[in-house]
């Protein structure tokens, strides 16, 4: 996961810099510090665990429970920095808020928090799932694809119509449907990034 032998806690006094995100939206949920310590500690129980300048040790939720799970940890190239990618069971910020940054942070990737509900819904079990129009869709293969037709076919009349404010939001309806349409595939938001990333380079 995360190879401490690389990392240069001399550089920050024996502390490295931790910048934590949302692993499914993209989120930047907060920065702080970490020991050797508390990497450690992060690796061996998969949640992540800091150390304060001024208070010491911590494990992010030990008290609120909003625990961090770690999906990755990854060193920058000066190897004095972490990134965090996380799960969080709650909110991050000590204000209550889920980003320490406000919510400009969350909403900076919009798309990956939509993804992230669209993984909530198709998880629930039949019988516990709250009924929504997402769950119908998930259900409704036919229904589905009729959507994203018709949705497409408002965006061109958008489109053609010079009307940028209608066409934003019809562009909006139709990549809401198209998440929905693949992850009935089993693909998610990172596969799309994945395949976009490829095409780029």
């Amino acid at each position: 996961m995360l190879d401490l032998s690389r990392i240069d806690f001399a550089k920050g006094n024996g502390l490295v810099t931790v910048v934590t995100q949302d692993a499914r939206s993209g989120a930047v949920l907060m920065v702080a510090h970490a020991d050797r310590e508390a990497l450690e500690r992060t690796i061996a129980s998969g949640e992540m665990h800091y150390r304060s300048r001024t208070r010491g040790a911590w494990h992010k939720g030990a008290t609120s429970g909003n625990v961090q799970r770690v999906v990755s940890l990854s060193l920058d190239c000066d190897g004095d920095a972490v990134l965090a990618r996380v799960e969080p069971a709650g909110p991050a910020c000590h204000t209550g808020e889920r980003s320490c940054f406000g919510d400009e942070a969350l909403a900076a990737d919009a798309l990956g928090a939509l993804d992230a509900t669209l993984a909530t819904r198709a998880a629930e079990p039949d019988e516990a799932a709250v009924p929504s129009y997402t769950r119908r869709l998930l259900a409704d293969r036919n229904l589905r694809l009729k959507k994203i037709g018709e949705e497409a076919a408002e965006l061109v009349t958008a489109c053609a119509d010079g009307d940028a404010a209608r066409a934003a939001e019809e562009g909006v309806d139709l990549l809401y449907h198209t998440l929905v349409a693949v992850r009935a595939l089993g693909i998610t938001l990172d596969d799309l990034r994945r395949v976009a990333d490829a095409r780029a380079r």
